[in-house]
């Protein structure tokens, strides 16, 4: 799992590992949130608050949580054989997670300056009360992967991140025996 506040760069880090490391697979997520201006349309599958909720009561999701007004959750992955799922989640997704399956690892991202991160927030296109309530948030999501035991990476720089989770995911499987 990849997790980390708003703005560290999880979508970012998570698209260069796919596209080095084909035996990686990544479960889309769902959200209720509108789709932000030049987001790519596969980002997320954005759906009404009414489909979300029935995809809960369903029990279709891995995880799910609310986070500033908006639903985002991770529909029951189905991962072609011989492939290691990632996910990208927040903290709380994270937590759901981990108390299904205590084996599943997690990395959690932080960017390398608060300055940074609200910069990211800014040039990804977030709206102003976003931006800060994202960044209100940042410090009790870092206090909750310290808390997970997540594996911490800073993400100064995308393609060097990319290598480290990756190094991290190989040091998974080594320990699985796979």
């Amino acid at each position: 799992m990849v997790s980390g506040p708003g703005g560290v760069g999880k979508g970012t880090v998570c698209a260069v590992l796919l596209e080095r490391h084909p035996e990686l697979w990544l479960s889309r997520s769902w959200t209720t949130r509108p789709q932000r201006p030049g987001e790519a349309d596969d980002a997320y599958e954005f759906v009404s608050r009414e489909e979300f909720l029935a995809r809960v009561a369903d029990d279709g999701f891995l995880e799910h949580a609310e986070f500033l007004g908006n639903f985002y959750g991770t529909p029951v992955p189905e991962a072609p054989p011989g492939r290691d799922l990632i996910l990208e989640i927040d903290v709380q997704g994270a937590r759901q997670v981990v108390a299904r399956d205590p084996e599943a690892v997690l990395i959690f991202l932080e960017a390398p300056s608060a300055e940074e991160q609200e910069a990211r927030l800014r040039r990804r296109g977030d709206p102003e009360d976003k931006v800060a309530q994202r960044l209100a948030k940042a410090w009790e999501e870092a206090d909750a992967g310290a808390e997970l035991g997540a594996h911490r990476i800073v993400n100064v720089d995308v393609e060097a991140c990319a290598d480290e989770i990756y190094r991290v995911i190989l040091a998974s499987r080594s320990q699985q025996g796979r």
